[in-house]
This record gives structure tokens, sequence and C-alpha cells, in this order.
């Protein structure tokens, strides 16, 4: 994720990596980027612009592969989704910088309709341009297998493991059939970039098929949007008023959106340093916003 430019500076074997790629037009002009809650950003400038370095490797307790993102980010500039892709190599991709604003929840909630709009054409268009293997994102089994990967790892919230897995087999059962897309499955308010003429979208990492429905939720869990205000971009996504089982299974997989990001948070604890986060407090963060969705669902809906 690419966010604004942070204080601390970079490290030395960051600063040899990146001026060493061969994408330079004279001394490359480096400054770290915040916001990453995985990988390492680098905003460099030289004489053909701004550029953004993303320094990763492949997660497979996240079930990242670095060179299917990279497929899918050339499929998403394919379509104008995404900043140009300049270079990418194992462990490295260039993008165009975009200088624009980068949404915070307020922006996703302020501009929900534009957000549903952009959501649609995404799912629509991408399957057109994706290739190789096809990559299923089912949030269920992401979280049985998070599952998995927390007790192995011994974490400090191994005995709560047990619950989770119940509130994810109600949560699975409550969905709906539904069309399979091309989804994006990361839509924090961090991954839309408003230039001042139109919405980007960055960070490819989870994309993948599945149904509509994650995105949708996550999008409006991740930023906290009201019953109401989720209710106006499910409207304006399907052209409609959902019926009563999509408005139970869209609530239920707002709480299933959280609960990933929660042990997303949790496997990130066991597996992964990023330059200033704090895992555990975003597991707390998270954690906090998966239980006030969860309450919200059962005085709704039903009892778990």
């Amino acid at each position: 994720m690419t966010h604004a430019p942070s204080k601390p500076g970079l490290s030395p074997e960051t600063e040899r990596r990146v001026a060493a790629l061969p994408v330079w037009r004279g001394t490359p002009d480096m400054e770290p980027l915040s916001g990453g809650l995985s990988n390492e950003s680098v905003l460099v400038r030289d004489r053909s612009g701004a550029h953004v370095v993303r320094l990763g490797r492949d997660f497979p307790f996240h079930h990242v592969e670095r060179e299917r993102e990279t497929m899918v980010t050339r499929a998403a500039v394919s379509r104008g989704f995404a900043p140009d892709l300049v270079h990418a190599e194992p462990g490295v991709m260039v993008t165009r910088f975009i200088d624009g604003h980068t949404y915070a929840a307020e922006d996703v909630r302020r501009d929900r309709l534009r957000i549903a709009a952009l959501i649609r054409r995404f799912h629509r268009e991408m399957q057109e341009e994706v290739s190789g293997a096809g990559f299923f994102f089912w949030v269920f089994h992401v979280i049985r297998d998070y599952a998995r990967t927390l007790k192995a790892g011994h974490s400090r919230m191994a005995d709560r493991l047990p619950g989770f897995l119940k509130i994810a087999e109600a949560m699975e059962h409550a969905q709906i059939p539904m069309p399979i897309v091309f989804g994006h499955h990361d839509l924090l308010p961090a991954n839309f970039i408003d230039d001042g003429e139109r919405l980007w979208l960055i960070d490819f990492e989870y994309a993948g098929f599945g149904t509509a429905m994650f995105d949708l939720a996550g999008v409006t869990s991740n930023a906290g949007l009201s019953a109401a205000e989720s209710a106006e971009l499910m409207n304006a996504y399907l052209g409609h008023a959902p019926d009563a089982a999509m408005q139970r299974a869209y609530a239920a997989m707002q709480v299933a959106s959280l609960l990933r990001e929660t042990m997303w948070s949790l496997v990130s604890e066991l597996h992964l340093t990023a330059p200033g986060v704090d895992y555990a407090a975003y597991t707390a963060e998270t954690l906090a916003a998966y239980e006030a969705a969860l309450a919200d669902y059962q005085f709704r809906f039903e009892k778990v």
C-alpha cells in the first residue's frame, strides 16, 4: 500500500536495492512511503518523474504470490484501474506515482456511490484481462486456513480459534449463490487514490475469482459504513434494492471480512515485520470492529 511520505529514513540495504534497479534516468532521489501493512514502499524521483517501488516477497501463510500479483497489476493497468507498471522482477514492482489523495474511511463513506460504480466495473472487466491459472478467493477457506496456521504457531489468541470458526461457519451458511467475478479482495480505504479527476485502485495481492459479496462487504466494513450507508452502496452496485436473503448474506460477509482481517493480523504477528507497523495494535483494532459487526448481525438477524 502506498500512502503519504513518512519521515524515517531508508535502510542502506533498501537504498542499494532500489538504486540498482535498471529503470532510473540519472540519480534517483528516494524517500519511504508509510501506510503499508506488509510491504515496504519507496517513493523515487528521477528525471522521468515520480515512481513507487514496492518491495515484497511471497507470503504462503497469506496465500500471496508476487508473480500472480504482477499479472493482475498488468491486467488492471490495461483496463485503466491501476497506475502504469514500469518494471517488475521477483520481489519488486515499480509503478507510476499518482499525485493524489489516498482515501481514509471518511472518504469511502462520502464517495460510496462512486466506489460502487468502480467496483462494479472492476468485476465486469477484469476477467477479460487476467491470465494463467485461476486463483479463487473464498474468505471462509482463508479463515479456516488461518486457524490452522495460528494453532501451529501457538498464537496468543489460540484459545479463541474455536469460537472464531463457529462464527465463520454460521456466516458461511448465511451466504447465497452469486455469479463468479474477478475481485480485488483487499478494499481497505487506503487502496483507493483520487487524483482529482478519477479513482485509482492499488495493491492486488489477494485479487482473484470469487463472488462480488466479499468486495462489497469488505469495502463497507473496512471503512465502518453504517447499515444505511452499506445498503446505499449495495443498491448502487446492483441497480436495485437487495432482497432479504441478500441483506442477511451481506451483513454476514461484513462479519466474515472483519474476522478475516483480525486473523490476518494475528498471522502477521507470527510471520511478518514491516516498518512502523504494530500488528498487536492492528489486531486489537480489527477485533473490536469484528465484535461490533457480529453484535449488529445478531441484533438484526439471528443469534449465533
